[in-house]
């Protein structure tokens, strides 16, 4: 018999675990589908997602099976040895996209910084040392390691410590002319969030893509897609691109992909691949079995007309509600978004107080996020239920109603 575990509570946090997050006051234990218990008991529903990363809801039986199956077999041999779950998720995603070729890590900002090498040793093998220079956009967020925290567009997250990582600029998002006087024959790559997720669920204008694919071309860059937060069917198309059908050289995709379990990838054509020649880059855990399997689970059930439509469904049921519950609480000034990434704006009024919404939407036993102080975002499970939609936006007025009050 195993030990009785010791008890932990919220408080515990702040004795034991670096301060560089605030966690909400309840412990959540437990979760269902689009439903969460936490450690008294109290049913909350989901509508985070654990930001954008629980795309088939909690426990959904066939990740779990997958898991499962897996961890019963092989965890772990490292990059001296290839994987059958690796290379099956590697023909699937290649089967699904523009690729030919895929890289495996663990995270967003993994699969980020071998998007940025990438882009740079391709520039330094074909053009010199001279074309390194990476554009990206103000208000970007592209991960947590020093590489990706520069090129990432908020030096909130980048100042303090040392040095940045030169040859970095920022232009606004949206804004092709900016960009057309920004590049040059220095530029290796430019990387564009086809929705800006953290800054607030802002989508980008077709036209714009498609202006950065032409200047790409024109100057010998490449057009690198950071599909962390909206890919593997968020938006209602496996990933963004296809959505607005502007194909770039690299894409890099997590959050998703894993279902909650880590993964990341880094996508692209053979032709960029093979300046990633043996030993230029690696990644201990990456393209792990346990991983990959789950993985691949995920790609079975997301990557399905069935549930692409559902998505796009979906994210009418809630816009429509949304915008009602915004307009008659005053709270909101516009619902923006694509497939399941959604970002409701706070008016003049609440400018600043997206925490309290959050706050106010726990209280009710509702999960929400959100996207700076000015955005509330939402980003359920892909397959969230419709019943549990309409009982989630319920909560959410109960919450708004009592804000107002307030």
């Amino acid at each position: 018999m195993s030990a009785p575990k010791a008890p932990v509570q919220r408080a515990d946090f702040d004795q034991v675990m670096v301060p560089n997050y605030a966690p909400a006051a309840f412990i959540p234990v437990r979760g269902a589908g689009s439903r969460v218990w936490d450690q008294s008991g109290r049913e909350l529903i989901d509508f985070a997602g654990g930001i954008a990363v629980n795309v088939l809801g909690h426990a959904h039986p066939a990740l779990v099976s997958a898991l499962t199956e897996q961890a019963n077999k092989l965890w772990h041999v490292s990059n001296v040895f290839t994987n059958e779950p690796a290379l099956r998720l590697a023909h699937k995603l290649v089967d699904a996209t523009f690729a030919e070729r895929a890289f495996f890590c663990n995270s967003g900002a993994e699969a980020n910084e071998a998007a940025f090498k990438l882009a740079r040793r391709v520039a330094h093998d074909r053009f010199g040392p001279e074309k390194h220079e990476i554009i990206a956009t103000v208000n970007s967020f592209h991960g947590r390691t020093l590489f990706t925290v520069s090129v990432g567009g908020q030096p909130k997250y980048s100042d303090g410590f040392g040095p940045k990582i030169t040859g970095i600029s920022h232009v606004p998002y949206n804004d092709l002319e900016a960009l057309k006087a920004q590049i040059s024959d220095k530029t290796c790559a430019v990387v564009i969030e086809p929705i800006q997720g953290e800054s607030g669920v802002v989508p980008a204008d077709k036209a714009y893509l498609e202006g950065a694919r032409k200047l790409c071309d024109e100057h010998n860059a490449l057009l690198i897609f950071d599909e962390v937060q909206t890919g593997v069917g968020r938006t209602g198309s496996l990933f963004a691109y296809q959505h607005y059908g502007v194909i770039p050289d690299i894409l890099s995709s997590a959050k998703s992909l894993g279902g909650g379990f880590p993964i990341g990838a880094m996508l692209t054509t053979e032709a960029l691949a093979k300046h990633l020649a043996v030993g230029t880059h690696g990644t201990t855990y990456g393209g792990n079995p346990l991983a990959c399997a789950v993985a691949n689970a995920v790609l079975d059930v997301v990557n399905t007309p069935e549930v692409l439509a559902g998505v796009k469904a979906k994210h009418e049921r809630f816009k429509a509600r949304l915008e009602k519950i915004g307009q008659q609480y005053g709270l909101f000034s516009q619902v923006r978004g694509i497939g399941l990434l959604i970002g409701c704006v706070l008016t003049e009024a609440w400018k600043g107080k997206a925490k309290d919404v959050f706050n106010a939407a726990e209280k009710e036993g509702l999960m929400v996020l959100q996207a700076g102080p000015d955005v509330v975002r939402f980003a359920p499970s892909l397959v969230v239920e419709d019943a549990d939609i309409d009982e989630g936006l319920d909560r959410f007025e109960r919450a708004a109603a009592a804000l107002t009050k307030a």
